[in-house]
């Protein structure tokens, strides 16, 4: 069971537009920074500034693959986020459309 200052740390991230974007997006694949960019159409700043809070408050891992940053969901040790996330809209049509070789990134 969490305690409070764990959900309290969850709802701060949880609660910007962004983050909870680009969680539910991380809810269908890993994704690498660069398609994040362009699914978001913003800054890779940005996106990065982002990444680095979710993946500071355990919500997203990273994968090195080469030179290449990956990073996907983590709420495996959050079993009180399972539901909320169930309850996200998909993204699964839009993270479908993009990937690293249509972006010439990642290679």
């Amino acid at each position: 069971m969490p305690d409070i200052e764990q959900l309290s740390d969850a709802c701060k991230l949880l609660g910007d537009k962004m983050r909870l974007t680009i969680l539910s997006l991380l809810k269908e694949r890993e994704l690498c920074v660069y398609e994040i960019v362009e699914l978001l159409q913003t800054s890779q700043p940005n996106v990065s500034q982002h990444m680095r809070k979710l993946k500071a408050g355990g919500l997203v891992k990273e994968a090195k693959k080469g030179q290449w940053v990956f990073y996907s969901l983590y709420i495996d040790d959050k079993p009180f986020l399972h539901e909320f996330f169930q309850h996200l809209p998909s993204q699964k049509e839009k993270v479908d459309a993009i990937s690293c070789e249509d972006l010439n990134c990642c290679d």
